[in-house]
């Protein structure tokens, strides 16, 4: 409320404010809200209940590990049988498709190269095709082009469908050993595996696809390490025609070297498979 004080000087009349009146304790405590604690109630999550019927129950059994390894045994299976009954080793004598010429047979010799080597075909053969098709550079390039897509498929195959049901089996020393050296020392492995030729291409894919190798230092140390052997093979094919040359008695000596190789680095290295 305003006061008002008349002053007679002047003839003038000015209004002095009144001061603001206190708040009293009563006043504040109605104004301030102060929250209250509220009780807390923990709702439990609810958990999606999994479907019972007989469509899920068979669904569940198709995707467990056992029924996939089961599919790539039946595949695998399927693929010897398929190699057995066309003989693709025909590629040496009857020579590839007249209608396909230069990098587009390449290309396709690559991928049936790459099946194939799945399909358990020796890749000596198919080396030796190469050559004898194509020539030492184009040939080794196909060649190399099918190891790495062979392996690659291999070892999908083998980490989608065998992984979850083959890892619980290794129990034993020597796969224990094994399997450790894969996962932890993948490239230099692989590398070793690869330069060794007496260890057989699709069970080392296998091996590695079970373990906890990654894609990429597989793809690279197959790359790296079937170079040699893939070459020498190529070329021994593309000269196989003149034997006492010095280009076909080299691609032999490059043969036997990478086996000498992996048996020292397989014999200095034989500590690293000792369980720790």
């Amino acid at each position: 409320m305003l006061a008002d004080a008349t002053t007679r000087s002047g003839g003038t009349a000015t209004a002095t404010p009144q001061a603001p009146a206190q708040i009293t304790a009563t006043e504040l405590a109605a104004v301030v809200t102060v929250p209250t604690a509220t009780s807390v109630v923990a709702v439990a999550p609810v958990l999606p209940v999994a479907p019972t019927g007989f469509a899920a129950r068979c669904t569940r059994a198709l995707l467990s590990p056992w029924s996939r390894l089961s599919l790539l045994l039946v595949l695998l299976a399927g693929a010897a049988s398929t190699v057995l009954l066309f003989h693709p080793q025909r590629l040496l004598s009857d020579g590839w498709p007249p209608q396909l010429t230069g990098a587009m047979a390449a290309l396709v010799f690559a991928a049936a190269y790459g099946l194939c080597s799945v399909a358990f075909v020796p890749r000596p053969l198919l080396n030796l095709a190469a050559g004898a098709l194509f020539g030492s550079q184009l040939g080794t390039a196909s060649a190399l082009a099918g190891t790495v897509l062979g392996a690659g498929i291999s070892f999908g195959l083998g980490r989608v469908l065998g992984q979850d049901a083959l890892r619980p089996l290794l129990r034993g020393r020597w796969l224990k050993a094994a399997d450790g050296q894969l996962s932890k020392h993948g490239f230099r492995s692989m590398m070793a595996a690869r330069l060794f030729p007496g260890l057989p291409f699709w069970g080392v894919n296998y091996c590695a696809a079970v373990s906890r190798m990654r894609w990429m230092p597989f793809l690279l140390a197959t790359a790296l390490g079937s170079l040699p052997n893939t070459a020498a093979y190529v070329v021994a094919g593309a000269r196989a025609s003149s034997p006492t040359s010095p280009a076909f008695l080299i691609a032999m000596a490059c043969i036997a070297l990478p086996a000498l190789g992996g048996a020292v680095v397989a014999w200095r290295k034989r500590h690293h498979l000792r369980p720790q």
